[in-house]
């Protein structure tokens, strides 16, 4: 059981805070709902009756927030090659509501975006990743929505460099400084 305040991730839709537990009489039904107000002041009803059963839960911890970055500093994990398959894959991964798993997706996506882009569809889903994936970060390392997009953004473009930049192969020295005049003079 939850209570107003406390702040908690609805799975596909991300994190906010419950502002309001409100009895509602919705088709002739009475229920319990909690009211959670998400970013960008939206408000979502959640039958508390069933809230567990559709995933939500509490907002992770500062030492786990550590780690949900650190799995941005990691290199992709594989991937299927038919994009339909990789879809499902990682649909999956962002419906378990587990945050390290939406953190694989919006690794993996940012990388294959860089490397060769994405259809439209993963386009979406990494953008709705990364919303998931900011809106708990705001909440568990009480910052703004900003400062945790550019963190988001600086250690994936980080680890993409290290990882799968592509090593700029020098110049021959002799060609380079060296010109060939074909006079074949060595004194």
């Amino acid at each position: 059981m939850f209570s107003v305040g406390d702040k908690i991730v609805y799975p596909m839709h991300g994190a906010g805070v419950i502002d309001s537990i409100e009895e509602k009489d919705i088709l002739g039904e009475k229920q319990s709902y909690y009211i959670l107000k998400m970013p960008g002041e939206v408000k979502v009803m959640i039958p508390t009756s069933k809230a567990e059963t559709v995933g939500v839960r509490n907002i992770i911890d500062k030492s786990s927030a550590d780690k949900v970055i650190g799995i941005l500093e990691k290199d992709e994990t594989e991937m299927d090659k038919n994009w339909n398959k990789r879809y499902r894959d990682n649909m999956d991964k962002m419906k378990s509501g587990d945050i390290y798993e939406v953190a694989d997706v919006v690794r993996n996506l940012s990388f294959k975006q860089k490397e060769k882009g994405l259809s439209t569809g993963e386009k979406k889903m990494l953008n709705n990743a990364k919303q998931i994936l900011v809106s708990e970060l705001v909440l568990a390392e009480h910052a703004t929505q900003e400062e945790v997009e550019q963190l988001v953004e600086t250690k994936i473009n980080t680890s993409f460099m290290m990882f799968r930049a592509e090593e700029i192969q020098p110049e021959s020295v002799v060609n380079k400084f060296i010109p060939f005049d074909g006079t074949g003079t060595n004194d």
